[in-house]
């Protein structure tokens, strides 16, 4: 049975994983860039945007240092993450913590790798459009979500399951 660490652990190797080859296969398999958008479901395209940004394109005029900035920021945070899993003894933290941390981790690649995160998934319905995000954001969002319900259910109280 896996300790809360190695439970952490694995989900981030695997947001990281489903991250990094989602966004191979949209770059290379599918060519998205070249392609600009193609539609998957009467509510889904894959469209390629270059986040220059961070989350919802916020801070972008940082030009080029946003590239070095936002990676040291990302790096410092999921150090601290890594911190908070390694001493949660709630394995759902730290399945949680392990998501966040290898989605900010896929995005530092990018950011790394091509100067910019690659954006793809676009929600969309009855004239509603959801800004276009990654895999790595997904798991992001969701894992801040069940962290603040598991919070918020727990009344403050550590689980430790």
């Amino acid at each position: 049975m896996l300790r809360p660490i190695g439970t952490g652990l694995l989900v981030l190797m695997l947001v990281l994983s489903a991250d990094q080859l989602s966004k191979f296969w949209i770059l290379y398999g599918l060519d998205l860039p070249a392609r600009g958008s193609v539609a998957v479901l009467p509510f889904l395209n894959f469209t390629m945007v270059w986040n220059h940004a961070v989350t919802f394109g916020m801070f972008g005029g940082f030009g080029g240092a946003g590239r070095i900035v936002f990676s040291v920021i990302a790096m410092v945070v999921a150090c601290c993450l890594l911190v908070w899993m390694a001493r949660t003894p709630s394995k759902l933290t730290a399945a949680c913590v392990g998501a966040v941390t290898g989605g900010a981790i896929g995005n530092v690649i990018d950011r790394v790798r091509y100067g910019a995160v690659v954006d793809f998934l676009h929600a969309h319905a009855f004239g509603w459009s959801w800004y276009v995000f990654n895999v790595a954001d997904s798991a992001i969002v969701c894992a801040v979500c069940v962290l603040l319900l598991q919070n918020f259910l727990s009344d403050g109280q550590q689980q430790t399951s």
